[in-house]
C-alpha cells in the first residue's frame, strides 16, 4: 500500500514548529545506550530512521521506553562486550544509511558479533574504504554488497586513515565506536573533508558523554589530513539531554516561505546549531529572499528571486530544497560538488532533475554540478522515487505552480518526517491524499 498526493497551487504561510533532528538523534540515542547507565533523551517527535537505530541498540541489549518527552535509555549490558559472537542477533537497519554505517564499526569495536540487514538500496550504499580500515584492525566481515552483512572478531585501535570525501558517516562512526576500544585511536582525515559540520557534531555530543576529542591538522608527503584523537575513555551519561530542531527538514519550509508572500517561520530551531544544514538561510538569502532569525526561529519571505552559483559539498541535504527554489527563480542556478547525491535513498540527481522536468522546468547535470533553470512551474506528476527529500522537494515546488502538482509514494516523508503532510496542511497547503495498492 502506498500514497499518492495532490497538491494543489496554494502559498504556505504561518508558523510551525520543527521535528526534533534526526541527526543529532542518532547519536545520542547509540552514545547513551553504550553507557552503563540511564539516560533520558528529550525527543519528542520520531521517524523510521531514528526508529531503525533504536532497533538496533535493543538488538544489542539496550533497554529503550518510551517517555512522555522522548526515551529513557539503558545501556547494552557489559557482559556481551567482548562476547563469543552470536550470529543470531540481527540488527535492522531499514533504509537508513546513517544507522548502517554507524552500527558497523560500533558492532565490531563491541566484539560481540551480529547481522546488518536494511531493505530498499541500503545494500548499495557505498561501505567502502570503511570497510577495508575495519578489517585491516581485526573486524571480520562478510563480502561487500552481501545482506545480511556478517560482523565477528574484535575491532583494535591504532591509526585509521579516511578520505573526506566520501561520507562524513564513516568517520562518525568510528568515532564513537573508538571508547569502546582498549586502545587509543588516531583517525586520519584526508583534507578537504566535505560535510564536516557532521564530525563536529559527532564530537560534541561525544563531549556530552565525557569523551573528549582532539583536532589538528597534519601534512603527511604532501598531503594534508585532520588528526582527530579519541582516548580510551569510558562513556558516561549526562543523564538526561535534549534532541534539538532539524534544521535538514525546516529547510522546507523554509523554502517554502522563500517562494510564498506571506512566509513562513520555524520555530525551536537553535541558530548556533552544529548542524551544518543551518547554511539553508544564509543560502536562501543568495537567491534574495529575504530571511529573519531570533535565538530560536527563522523565517523566509518571499522578494524577486535570482539564480545563484553555490558549492553545496558541506550541505547535499540541502540540495533539494535549493532545487525547489532555484526552479522559480530567474536564471540558471549551478550548484557545484553534486556527485554524492548519486547514492542517497534514490539517485537523487535524477531524481531532482526528473521532478523539475515533470513540472515543466528544466534541469541536468554536467560532470559534478546540477544546474537548474528558472522557469513558471505548470503543475504535473512526480514520482517520489522513495526518496522522501524528493516528495517534500515537490511540495515545496508546487506552492509556486499554476496547476496541481501529484506526488506518488508520497509516504516515503515517513523515513525522516511522518508528520510533514499534515504539517502541510497546517501551513495552509491544500492536499489531497489518496492509499493505492
Amino acid at each position: 500500500m502506498s500514497m499518492k498526493v495532490t497538491v494543489n497551487p496554494v502559498q504556505l504561510a504561518g508558523t510551525i514548529a520543527s521535528i526534533a533532528s534526526k541527526s543529532v538523534a542518532h547519536r545520542l540515542i547509540l552514545l547513551a545506550a553504550l553507557t552503563n547507565a540511564r539516560t533520558e533523551i528529550d525527543c519528542t517527535t520520531t521517524s523510521q530512521d531514528i526508529e531503525a537505530t533504536i532497533a538496533c541498540a535493543e538488538a544489542l541489549g539496550a533497554r529503550i521506553v518510551r517517555t512522555r518527552l522522548g526515551f529513557r535509555i539503558v545501556g547494552i549490558p557489559h557482559d556481551i562486550w567482548g562476547e563469543r559472537p552470536r550470529p543470531t542477533r540481527l540488527l535492522d537497519c531499514g533504509e537508513s544509511g546513517t544507522t548502517l554505517r554507524f552500527m558497523l564499526p560500533i558492532v565490531a569495536a563491541l566484539g560481540c558479533g551480529g547481522s546488518l540487514v536494511g531493505h530498499g538500496r541500503l545494500k548499495d550504499r557505498p561501505l567502502s574504504p570503511l570497510y577495508e580500515q575495519l578489517v585491516e584492525h581485526g573486524a571480520v566481515l562478510s563480502p561487500q554488497g552481501s545482506f545480511p552483512l556478517e560482523v565477528s572478531g574484535q575491532l583494535r585501535g591504532g591509526t585509521f586513515v579516511l578520505p573526506g570525501n566520501v561520507s562524513s558517516q564513516f568517520v562518525s562512526g568510528l568515532l564513537m565506536a573508538a571508547p569502546l576500544i582498549y586502545d587509543p585511536v588516531r583517525i586520519f582525515v584526508k583534507e578537504p573533508v566535505e560535510s564536516a559540520p557532521y564530525i563536529t557534531m559527532t564530537v560534541r555530543a561525544l563531549a556530552a558523554f565525557g569523551v573528549r576529542v582532539t583536532q589538528s591538522h597534519e601534512t603527511i608527503d604532501d598531503r594534508s589530513y585532520l588528526l582527530l584523537g579519541i582516548p580510551h575513555v569510558k562513556l558516561t551519561s549526562p543523564q538526561a539531554i535534549p534532541v534539538e530542531g532539524d534544521w535538514s527538514n525546516a529547510a522546507f519550509w523554509l523554502a517554502a516561505g522563500a517562494v510564498s508572500e506571506r512566509g513562513v517561520e520555524v520555530t525551536g530551531l537553535d541558530s548556533m546549531s552544529t548542524q551544518g544544514d543551518r547554511a539553508i538561510l544564509p543560502s536562501l538569502a543568495l537567491f534574495g529572499t529575504r530571511v529573519s532569525r531570533t535565538r530560536g526561529s527563522a523565517a523566509t519571505y518571499r522578494e524577486h528571486l535570482h539564480s545563484i552559483e553555490l558549492d553545496v559539498s558541506n550541505i547535499p541535504d540541502l540540495v533539494p530544497p535549493l532545487a525547489a527554489v532555484a526552479a522559480q527563480a530567474e536564471g540558471t542556478t549551478c550548484l557545484h560538488n553534486v556527485s554524492r547525491l548519486r547514492y542517497k535513498e534514490s539517485d537523487r540527481l535524477k531524481s531532482i532533475c526528473s521532478a523539475i522536468q515533470a513540472l515543466g522546468g528544466n534541469a541536468y547535470v554536467q560532470g559534478d554540478d546540477l544546474f537548474i533553470e528558472g522557469a513558471s512551474l505548470v503543475g504535473g506528476t512526480v514520482d517520489a522515487a522513495n526518496d522522501h527529500r524528493i516528495a517534500m522537494m515537490a511540495a515545496v515546488m508546487a506552492c509556486g505552480a499554476s496547476g496541481p502538482v501529484t506526488i506518488l509514494g508520497a509516504d516515503c516523508v515517513s523515513k525522516s518526517y511522518p508528520s510533514f503532510w499534515e504539517d502541510y496542511a497546517l501551513l495552509g497547503g491544500d492536499i489531497e491524499c489518496v492509499r493505492t495498492e
